[in-house]
C-alpha cells in the first residue's frame, strides 16, 4: 500500500493541528517526586504484525501495578489495519486502534486506566516533534512516553562513535542519558533496559505470530520508527 501526496498533506496538517495539543511539563503530581509516589499504574500498548501480511495485526494493551509489576489487565485481539505505512505518519496506520483499546478499557475497567502509558514509538523525536507516543497522548489525554527501537536522525541526533560510547556506559537499570539535538532541547533518553523490558512483557503474540517492525516494508524503513 502506498499513500498518495494528497493523503500525505492531509496527515501532514492533521499532525500540525494536533501537535498543537501536546503538552510537555509534568502535570501530575507523581511525575515530579523522584520515586514517583502516587504512581500506581502502568500501561503500555504495542502492535504486532503477522509475518507476511501486513493487514492484519495484534493490538495489545498491558496495564501494571507499580511498583509491583503484577498484571491489572491485558487486552490482545486481532485487527485489521487499512491505512498504508508511511515513514512519519505511523500513528495514522497505528493509533486508531490503539485509542479503541484504551477506550474498551475506560468502558470496561475504569478504575483499572493507566497513568502513564509507554508506546512503542517515538514522542517528541520525530521530523515534525509529533510522533505516535504524541498522537495517541494527544486522542487519549493520557501522558504516554514513546519508547523507540531506533534512533530516528532529527536535530542533529546521529548513532556515531560518541553515542555509542554513551550506550556503552549504561550498566545498571535505570541508568539514561539524555538525547539532545542541536537546538538544545532534549528529546529523549537512551536506556538499554527498556528493550528488555518489553520484551519480557505478558501478552506478547506467540504462535502464529511472529513480531517484526511497525512497517511491514523494508528493513531500512523499518528504521524510520514514528
Amino acid at each position: 500500500m502506498a499513500a498518495s501526496p494528497a493523503r500525505r498533506q492531509r496527515w501532514e496538517r492533521e499532525q500540525a493541528r494536533l501537535k498543537a495539543s501536546v503538552v510537555e511539563e509534568d502535570t501530575e503530581q507523581w511525575q515530579k517526586d523522584p520515586h514517583f509516589s502516587g504512581l500506581q499504574r502502568v500501561g503500555g500498548v504495542d502492535l504486532s504484525y503477522i509475518k507476511g501480511d501486513e493487514s492484519r495485526a495484534c493490538a495489545s494493551l498491558v496495564v501494571l501495578s507499580f511498583p509491583a509489576l503484577q498484571v491489572l489487565y491485558q487486552d490482545c485481539r486481532m485487527v485489521a489495519v487499512t491505512a498504508p505505512y508511511v515513514a512519519g505518519f505511523l500513528a495514522f496506520r497505528e493509533v486508531p486502534v490503539l485509542v479503541e483499546a484504551v477506550q474498551r478499557l475506560q468502558r470496561e475497567e475504569p478504575q483499572l486506566q493507566p497513568q502513564v502509558l509507554l508506546v512503542d514509538g517515538n514522542g517528541l523525536l520525530h521530523p515534525r516533534g509529533f510522533g505516535t507516543a504524541c498522537h495517541l497522548g494527544v486522542l487519549t489525554d493520557l501522558p504516554c512516553i514513546g519508547v523507540a527501537k531506533n534512533l530516528l536522525h532529527v536535530d542533529g541526533l546521529v548513532r556515531d562513535e560518541l553515542h555509542r560510547e554513551q550506550v556503552r556506559s549504561l550498566q545498571r537499570s535505570g541508568e539514561t542519558f539524555p538525547l539532545t539535538g542541536t537546538s538544545g532541547k532534549v528529546l529523549g533518553m537512551a536506556d538499554i533496559r527498556s528493550r528488555e523490558y518489553l520484551r519480557t512483557q505478558p501478552c506478547a503474540p506467540r504462535g502464529e505470530l511472529e513480531a517484526v517492525p511497525a512497517s511491514p516494508e523494508s528493513k531500512k524503513e523499518a528504521e524510520l520508527e514514528d
